[in-house]
């Protein structure tokens, strides 16, 4: 139920709009069953499991920032490796001085467009 939708409101507005298409929907691990019948059942236990899963979200997600902060503090968490190196880097701006096209260079050096351009806009 929680990797259907994002939260609550999502999830209801997803099931309504299903079900009105006729779609049976199963959720097999709560084993709720929505065919398009208005069950004020079924329509409940909706909203608490789907408030449930909402909640276990925002609690995992509480967790993952309070455990990269304690990472960060520990001086374990630097986040991702350079895909260029310091002498790459500067080649790369070479070649782009000297007018080359900034896709063929991406490709060249293997890197994302994006990439390049985070390369040529920060000082290295």
């Amino acid at each position: 139920m929680d990797r259907l939708a994002r939260n609550l409101d999502d999830l209801r507005r997803l099931v309504h709009a299903l079900t009105e298409r006729g779609v049976c929907i199963e959720f097999v691990k709560e084993n709720l069953t929505f065919t398009g019948e208005a069950s004020p059942m079924a329509n409940l236990m909706l909203s608490v499991m789907g408030a449930f899963a909402e909640f276990e979200r925002a609690l995992i997600g509480e967790r993952q920032r309070e455990g990269i902060a304690l990472a960060k503090k520990r001086g374990a968490y630097r986040g991702r490796k350079k895909a260029l190196s310091s002498n790459r880097i500067a080649e790369l701006r070479q070649r782009v001085a000297n007018g080359e096209q900034k896709a063929k260079l991406a490709r060249d050096f293997g890197i994302s467009r994006e990439t390049l351009y985070q390369y040529l806009k920060t000082d290295a």
